[in-house]
């Protein structure tokens, strides 16, 4: 793609869990690196919401509550999930800033970053709630998870042949709460940090916003906010350059484009990975679906600039 053709166009970039840390410190390190790519990205011209997950990140603040409330000589409280998530994403949020801005200022790059602590509503029937699929925490062998589940009463599963994690309910994202904010700060050239870890899971409740434990996917909260505001690109940003079928086969090969039909036929023939490549895929065929004109590329965060210009990673389009 030229890069002409990229000034001024509307994108979301959704971060992947390797621009990210398991503890403040690491993570910090790892966003000033990740800052780089990002502002590669936007010295294109474009104008950007930047999404991210917490997975690891809430599962060690709820954990270590739990841990430190059970002791009444501590004096902590309990305290549920959705307040840990709401924790996850204000730190995350206040340390991608942070990077973004101190990068701006090395590179004078003229934009101005803002972190938008964001709420998403979901349906309180949603079967999420009796079936839980989201994995958070760190990874555990079988024996310790079972032993950890046991002793908190929370359910753990097998996370993609990579261990054994705790796992909450992840409903489907309806509506963001904030959108008209967001699309405003675009609107007057803001680099917008928003809906960080999936958002604050909200349901309506006698004509009242009321929060409750649960993770939504990221990539999911991301294609529904590129298409609300109506943004040209979609890009998800994750650890491989781009999409692979008969992955990690002799036979695996790297796909270069897909339409939507096609990549609804290699879900229906269970090509990608759940909780891994195939929330992703998934989050890029309902964006272009839904918005007929946008586009959508999975790459990896090294590699995202070119991934934006069209030079590697995989293209999704209607």
């Amino acid at each position: 793609m030229d890069t002409n053709q990229l000034v001024g166009e509307r994108v979301v970039v959704a971060l992947g869990g390797n621009a990210l840390g398991n503890n403040p410190q690491e993570q910090l390190t790892l966003l000033q690196e990740t800052a780089k790519h990002l502002a590669s990205m936007i010295q294109e011209g474009i104008d950007v919401v930047i999404t991210h997950g917490n997975g690891p990140q809430v599962g060690v603040i709820d954990e270590a509550f739990v841990a430190a409330s059970k002791d009444p000589a501590n004096q902590v409280p309990f305290m549920p999930l959705t307040d840990c998530n709401a924790m996850s994403q204000g730190y995350i949020g206040a340390q991608l800033t942070r990077t973004l801005i101190n990068q701006f200022r090395s590179q004078d790059i003229m934009r101005a970053v803002v972190d938008v602590p964001t709420h998403v509503l979901v349906d309180a029937s949603d079967e999420a709630f009796k079936d839980y699929e989201k994995p958070i925490g760190a990874f555990m062998t079988e024996k310790d998870a079972q032993a950890f589940a046991k002793a908190t009463g929370c359910q753990v599963k097998e996370d993609s042949g990579r261990g054994w994690r705790r796992v909450v309910p992840s409903p489907a994202p309806q509506d963001i709460l904030e959108l008209g904010v967001i699309s405003s700060l675009v609107d007057n050239g803001c680099i917008v940090v928003a809906a960080g870890g999936g958002g604050i899971p909200v349901i309506l409740e006698d004509d009242r916003y009321k929060a409750v434990d649960a993770i939504i996917d990221k990539d999911l909260v991301s294609s529904i906010l590129a298409w609300k505001i109506h943004a040209d690109i979609l890009v998800i940003l994750t650890a491989v350059d781009k999409v692979y079928i008969n992955f990690n086969q002799p036979d695996q090969k790297g796909i270069d484009s897909m339409t939507a039909e096609e990549a609804r036929t290699y879900i229906a023939q269970e090509q990608f990975a759940p909780g891994s490549m195939l929330p992703k895929v998934e989050a890029c065929v309902k964006f272009v679906e839904a918005h007929p004109q946008g586009k959508a590329i999975i790459t990896s965060l090294g590699h995202a600039a070119e991934g934006l210009r069209g030079e590697t990673g995989t293209l999704i389009t209607l």
